[in-house]
Protein backbone atom coordinates (compact mmCIF):
# COMPACT_ATOMS: atom_id res chain seq x y z
CA UNK A 1 0.00 0.00 0.00
CA UNK A 2 2.81 2.64 0.57
CA UNK A 3 3.99 2.31 -3.03
CA UNK A 4 0.19 2.70 -4.07
CA UNK A 5 -0.73 5.26 -2.10
CA UNK A 6 0.50 8.95 -1.92
CA UNK A 7 2.02 9.84 1.47
CA UNK A 8 -0.75 11.38 3.44
CA UNK A 9 -3.12 8.83 2.38
CA UNK A 10 -1.03 5.96 3.30
CA UNK A 11 -0.26 7.52 6.34
CA UNK A 12 -3.97 8.13 7.25
CA UNK A 13 -4.72 4.04 5.84
CA UNK A 14 -1.99 3.09 8.05
CA UNK A 15 -3.65 4.68 11.20
CA UNK A 16 -7.20 3.50 10.65
CA UNK A 17 -5.53 0.21 10.26
CA UNK A 18 -4.11 0.75 13.65
CA UNK A 19 -7.29 2.23 15.52
CA UNK A 20 -9.04 -0.49 13.97
CA UNK A 21 -6.99 -3.51 15.29
CA UNK A 22 -7.27 -1.60 18.75
CA UNK A 23 -10.75 -1.55 18.66
CA UNK A 24 -11.21 -5.16 17.41
CA UNK A 25 -9.15 -6.42 20.49
CA UNK A 26 -11.56 -3.95 22.45
CA UNK A 27 -14.85 -5.38 21.29
CA UNK A 28 -13.65 -9.03 19.91
CA UNK A 29 -13.46 -8.98 16.08
CA UNK A 30 -10.39 -10.65 14.34
CA UNK A 31 -7.84 -7.96 14.83
CA UNK A 32 -5.92 -8.92 11.16
CA UNK A 33 -8.67 -8.75 9.71
CA UNK A 34 -9.70 -5.36 10.85
CA UNK A 35 -5.89 -4.11 10.35
CA UNK A 36 -6.30 -5.72 6.98
CA UNK A 37 -9.94 -3.62 6.17
CA UNK A 38 -8.17 -0.70 7.74
CA UNK A 39 -5.81 -0.78 5.82
CA UNK A 40 -7.57 -1.03 1.96
CA UNK A 41 -10.59 1.11 3.43
CA UNK A 42 -9.33 4.33 1.17
CA UNK A 43 -8.05 1.82 -1.92
CA UNK A 44 -10.24 3.58 -3.96
CA UNK A 45 -8.97 7.19 -3.07
CA UNK A 46 -5.97 6.43 -5.05
CA UNK A 47 -8.32 7.32 -8.37
CA UNK A 48 -9.87 10.44 -9.43
CA UNK A 49 -13.47 11.16 -9.84
CA UNK A 50 -13.85 10.26 -13.13
CA UNK A 51 -11.82 7.60 -12.64
CA UNK A 52 -13.97 6.46 -10.21
CA UNK A 53 -17.11 6.78 -12.61
CA UNK A 54 -15.20 4.66 -15.43
CA UNK A 55 -14.27 1.76 -12.97
CA UNK A 56 -17.52 1.50 -11.76
CA UNK A 57 -19.29 1.15 -15.39
CA UNK A 58 -16.49 -1.12 -16.25
CA UNK A 59 -17.29 -3.29 -13.25
CA UNK A 60 -21.05 -2.96 -13.68
CA UNK A 61 -21.57 -1.66 -10.35
CA UNK A 62 -25.32 -0.77 -9.06
CA UNK A 63 -24.72 2.26 -7.66
CA UNK A 64 -27.39 5.05 -6.37
CA UNK A 65 -28.11 8.73 -7.20
CA UNK A 66 -26.32 9.99 -4.27
CA UNK A 67 -23.77 7.37 -4.51
CA UNK A 68 -22.23 8.44 -8.28
CA UNK A 69 -22.81 12.30 -7.44
CA UNK A 70 -20.37 12.21 -4.66
CA UNK A 71 -16.83 11.76 -4.80
CA UNK A 72 -16.13 11.41 -1.27
CA UNK A 73 -19.11 8.24 -1.31
CA UNK A 74 -17.81 6.88 -4.45
CA UNK A 75 -14.25 5.72 -3.96
CA UNK A 76 -15.36 3.36 -1.14
CA UNK A 77 -17.94 0.66 -3.57
CA UNK A 78 -15.97 1.24 -6.28
CA UNK A 79 -12.95 0.63 -3.95
CA UNK A 80 -14.32 -2.50 -2.62
CA UNK A 81 -14.36 -3.75 -5.90
CA UNK A 82 -11.46 -3.06 -6.78
CA UNK A 83 -9.33 -4.49 -3.55
CA UNK A 84 -10.63 -7.67 -4.45
CA UNK A 85 -10.00 -7.24 -8.53
CA UNK A 86 -6.81 -5.45 -8.21
CA UNK A 87 -5.09 -6.85 -4.54
CA UNK A 88 -6.84 -9.99 -4.40
CA UNK A 89 -8.79 -9.93 -1.49
CA UNK A 90 -11.54 -12.41 -1.81
CA UNK A 91 -12.74 -11.86 2.24
CA UNK A 92 -16.29 -10.90 1.98
CA UNK A 93 -16.37 -9.42 4.93
CA UNK A 94 -13.18 -6.75 4.60
CA UNK A 95 -14.82 -6.03 1.25
CA UNK A 96 -18.52 -5.08 2.40
CA UNK A 97 -16.46 -2.86 5.46
CA UNK A 98 -14.80 -1.10 2.81
CA UNK A 99 -17.84 -0.71 0.54
CA UNK A 100 -19.62 0.79 3.53
CA UNK A 101 -17.22 2.82 5.34
CA UNK A 102 -18.44 6.02 4.03
CA UNK A 103 -22.10 5.94 4.61
CA UNK A 104 -22.91 3.00 7.09
CA UNK A 105 -26.01 0.88 6.95
CA UNK A 106 -27.92 -1.07 9.57
CA UNK A 107 -27.29 -4.28 9.69
CA UNK A 108 -23.72 -3.44 9.70
CA UNK A 109 -21.27 -6.30 11.27
CA UNK A 110 -18.80 -5.65 13.29
CA UNK A 111 -15.69 -5.53 11.22
CA UNK A 112 -17.80 -2.93 9.05
CA UNK A 113 -18.58 -0.97 12.24
CA UNK A 114 -15.26 -0.78 13.50
CA UNK A 115 -14.12 0.28 10.06
CA UNK A 116 -16.38 3.11 9.98
CA UNK A 117 -15.07 3.66 13.57
CA UNK A 118 -11.68 3.89 13.07
CA UNK A 119 -11.87 6.22 10.06
CA UNK A 120 -13.29 8.67 12.32
CA UNK A 121 -10.62 8.14 14.97
CA UNK A 122 -7.88 7.58 14.07
CA UNK A 123 -4.88 9.08 15.34
CA UNK A 124 -4.00 11.95 12.49
CA UNK A 125 -7.77 12.88 12.40
CA UNK A 126 -7.97 16.71 13.94
CA UNK A 127 -11.32 17.91 14.34
CA UNK A 128 -13.25 19.21 16.95
CA UNK A 129 -15.57 16.48 18.74
CA UNK A 130 -12.42 13.62 17.65
CA UNK A 131 -11.77 13.12 21.22
CA UNK A 132 -15.33 12.76 22.14
CA UNK A 133 -16.01 9.98 20.10
CA UNK A 134 -12.49 8.97 21.11
CA UNK A 135 -13.39 8.23 24.42
CA UNK A 136 -16.87 6.66 23.51
CA UNK A 137 -14.81 4.17 21.52
CA UNK A 138 -13.00 2.86 25.08
CA UNK A 139 -16.41 1.56 26.66
CA UNK A 140 -19.22 1.80 23.45
CA UNK A 141 -19.09 1.02 20.32
CA UNK A 142 -22.74 1.92 19.36
CA UNK A 143 -22.47 4.95 21.32
CA UNK A 144 -19.46 5.80 19.55
CA UNK A 145 -20.55 4.76 16.27
CA UNK A 146 -24.12 7.15 17.26
CA UNK A 147 -21.89 10.10 18.29
CA UNK A 148 -19.30 9.60 14.48
CA UNK A 149 -22.56 9.16 12.39
CA UNK A 150 -24.02 12.52 14.27
CA UNK A 151 -21.42 14.35 13.06
CA UNK A 152 -20.66 13.16 9.76
CA UNK A 153 -24.25 14.21 8.84
CA UNK A 154 -24.16 17.34 10.50
CA UNK A 155 -20.87 18.37 8.70
CA UNK A 156 -22.97 16.93 5.10
CA UNK A 157 -25.92 19.09 5.78
CA UNK A 158 -23.14 22.32 6.59
CA UNK A 159 -21.54 21.85 3.38
CA UNK A 160 -24.67 21.36 1.69
CA UNK A 161 -23.87 17.99 0.20
CA UNK A 162 -26.53 15.73 -0.58
CA UNK A 163 -27.41 13.07 2.83
CA UNK A 164 -27.25 9.31 1.70
CA UNK A 165 -29.93 7.43 3.02
CA UNK A 166 -28.21 4.42 4.46
CA UNK A 167 -26.27 7.21 6.64
CA UNK A 168 -29.35 7.89 7.71
CA UNK A 169 -31.13 4.54 8.20
CA UNK A 170 -27.64 3.67 9.62
CA UNK A 171 -28.16 6.09 12.75
CA UNK A 172 -32.02 5.32 12.54
CA UNK A 173 -31.14 1.92 13.58
CA UNK A 174 -28.71 2.76 16.01
CA UNK A 175 -30.89 4.84 17.96
CA UNK A 176 -33.15 1.89 18.31
CA UNK A 177 -30.44 -0.46 19.18
CA UNK A 178 -29.25 1.78 21.71
CA UNK A 179 -32.90 2.59 23.40
CA UNK A 180 -33.27 -1.11 23.15
CA UNK A 181 -30.43 -2.20 26.15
Amino acid sequence: MQKILDGRLYRHCLGVAEAAETLACRFGADPGRAYVAGMVHDYGKRYSFQELINKAAELKLSLDRVTIRECKLLHAPVGAALVELELGITDPGIIKAVASHTTGRPGMTLLEKIIYLADYIEAGRRYEGVEKIRGAAINDLDGALLIAVNHALNSVIARGLLLHPCSVAFRNSLLVDISGR
